[in-house]
């Protein structure tokens, strides 16, 4: 099968993203209070947790300002996107730790060293380039890198049930992407943005799925409280907990 998710170690197409897109998703910094939120509600403290296809490291981010004892290890495969990372993250103790190791093959488990179990795994728009297959493989691979209680959150782009929804997908991203570039000096046209950062090449890498299926495979895992916590169209936060010991 033809990757093209290999995009995504090109140095421009990073840049687009981290400087164009990431600050401009709908909901942002509601995605990731949701994850804080339901991750804290396990009721005890993060001492170690993975963001997998961490990008420019905002997750990292959020749950180092949450728990700043906690060791993060951060895990991607483009080196543009750990660069970002490193840079965000440079100030903070104890360093992170950051992986290049690809979430497509069982690979990445061993690249992470003995740096688990983990109280916590995140995820932010990576997984969805994964085939299907690999997905649901990828999620008990996590499953059992997990401590007891330990929470998977994945915030992502998930598939819409009917095209005209998806199309309403689309407007509210061009809308929240328009907005954020007129705050910005020499910001850009709707029709734009629209073209640009919307009907983009680099969509042919997306491998959406429905959330109610994707919740469903955590199931079989052997994942307890499963939910989709959050979702503003394609937009969803969901995850599920380790049992207890």
């Amino acid at each position: 099968m033809q990757r093209h998710d290999e995009v995504w170690k090109r140095a421009a197409l990073v840049r687009t993203y981290l400087q164009g897109i990431r600050g401009g998703i709908p909901f942002g910094s509601e995605q990731i209070e949701m994850m804080l939120r339901v991750i804290e509600a396990r009721g005890t403290l993060v001492r170690s947790f993975a963001d997998l296809g961490c990008g420019g490291g905002a997750l990292t981010q959020a749950l180092l300002a949450r728990y700043p004892e906690a060791h993060a290890t951060l895990v991607d495969f483009s080196e543009p996107m750990l660069a970002a990372a490193r840079t965000q993250l440079a100030a903070h103790r104890p360093a992170p730790h950051l992986v290049i190791a690809d979430l497509a093959t069982p690979a990445w488990c061993d690249a992470i060293g003995g740096r688990t179990p983990f109280d916590a795994v995140v995820s932010g728009y990576a997984i969805h380039h994964l085939p299907d297959a690999r997905k649901q493989t990828l999620y008990g691979e996590i499953f059992d890198l997990l401590a007891p209680g330990g929470m998977f959150i994945n915030i992502e782009h998930v598939a819409s049930r009917t095209p005209w929804i998806e199309a309403v997908s689309d407007e509210l991203m061009i809308d929240s992407l328009f907005v954020f570039h007129t705050q910005q000096k020499g910001g850009k046209r709707r029709d734009q943005v629209a073209a640009e950062y919307v009907h983009r090449p680099d969509k042919a890498a997306n491998i959406l799925a429905p959330v109610e299926a994707q919740c469903e495979w955590l199931r079989a895992h052997g994942y307890e409280d499963v939910d989709c916590y959050f979702k503003v169209f394609e937009l969803a936060v969901f995850g599920g907990r380790k049992p207890p010991a």
